[in-house]
């Protein structure tokens, strides 16, 4: 029998479930570095996936509750954009990547987990990153632990790329209907 350790899973495993959405965020508290949030803005917000493909694996994702992109208003989309396009710098910058994968999964049969609350997923990539156990047993590896990877990207959204935003602090406009 193969084994491949993950020790930090056992949280997920054996912690409790939430019974709403988990891109349904309350207002700014102590908590963003628990859920991994990495910035607020006005309308959306960058959060680290917590079950990656990849380091730095994050996520951009409006606070409304929607799913569908043809559903979002035009000022979400703009926000969303431009946070997509300072992620892209900022795991460009801290990572050193050759490539990222920027994706939407719409939709359960296009592979959404969390089909509810439309999200987009950023992937760091590099030439050859599928390692010979991604090829063989259908595994990858991580490097680097999840916590540290936040310390690391955290400062570059609080005093960094992503700071040329609004605050989400500063106005909550964007979030009624979050949950319902």
């Amino acid at each position: 029998m193969k084994q491949l350790w993950a020790p930090w899973r056992i949280e997920y495993i054996l912690g409790p479930k939430p019974d709403s959405c988990v891109f349904c965020l309350p207002e700014h508290t102590a908590d963003d570095e628990q859920r991994l949030v990495l910035h607020r803005g006005r309308m959306a917000f960058v959060i680290m996936n917590k079950f990656p493909y990849n380091n730095g694996h994050i996520m951009v994702c409006p606070y409304r509750h929607v799913m569908l992109l043809a559903d979002l208003k035009p000022e979400e989309t703009h926000e969303i954009m431009d946070l997509l396009q300072q992620c892209t710098v900022i795991l460009k910058q801290h990572f050193n990547c050759e490539g990222i994968n920027i994706g939407l999964n719409q939709g359960q049969a296009a592979g959404a987990g969390i089909r509810e609350h439309l999200h987009f997923h950023l992937v760091p990539r590099w030439t050859g990153d599928s390692s010979f156990m991604a090829v063989f047993d259908e595994v990858r590896t991580m490097p680097e632990h999840l916590s540290r990877t936040y310390a690391a990207l955290k400062p570059y959204f609080t005093n960094g790329a992503a700071n040329g935003k609004q605050d989400r602090a500063a106005s909550t406009p964007g979030q009624e209907g979050c949950g319902s």
